[in-house]
């Protein structure tokens, strides 16, 4: 499998410019990844947990004999923690990090939605919401069907974790 990633001006000029996205749900709110970061989707499985790691950060899963941490996005951002359902699954993603380049992460959400094709005319920028307020990690905000998809740089969002 071919490990080279784009860097994140290139994904997020990617996202801009639209094309298919992995939309998921978040305690109710849609989010969207290039589908090109994406390497699988699974079932929640058993989590073995790492001491001293932060909050949203679950644990680590082995997947085929190779050991990917797993981050749980309602907890990172700052979102009530809520017991898995039926539909709760791990999106494992392809991360740049800085320190060890490109590694896999898990991503637990609450459940897939649908690959889409985002044209670039119904993408919009990130609005401003003042200094006090990062966006850093929205590459920009998705109008599909009549609801607001915010478009994720997933390298922003995970790229410090290191388990």
């Amino acid at each position: 499998m071919n490990e080279t990633l784009a860097s994140p001006v290139q994904a997020s000029n990617a996202a801009l410019a639209g094309g298919k996205m992995l939309t998921f749900d978040v305690h109710g709110e849609s989010y969207g990844i290039p589908v090109i970061k994406v390497r699988e989707i699974i079932q929640c499985v058993n989590i073995t947990s790492v001491p001293q790691t932060p909050e949203y950060i679950k644990g680590v899963i082995n997947l085929r004999g190779k050991i990917i941490p797993v981050a749980d996005l309602r907890l990172k951002f700052g979102m009530p923690e809520t017991p898995n359902t039926e539909r709760t699954c791990v999106i494992v993603a392809q991360v740049a990090t800085a320190a060890r380049g490109a590694i896999s992460v898990g991503l637990m959400v609450d459940a897939v939605e649908e690959v889409v094709h985002i044209a670039a005319t119904d993408i919009e920028h990130t609005p401003e919401f003042g200094a006090a307020i990062d966006t850093g990690y929205l590459v920009g905000l998705a109008k599909i069907k009549g609801k607001v998809v915010l478009l994720l740089d997933i390298d922003r969002v995970l790229g410090s974790v290191e388990v």
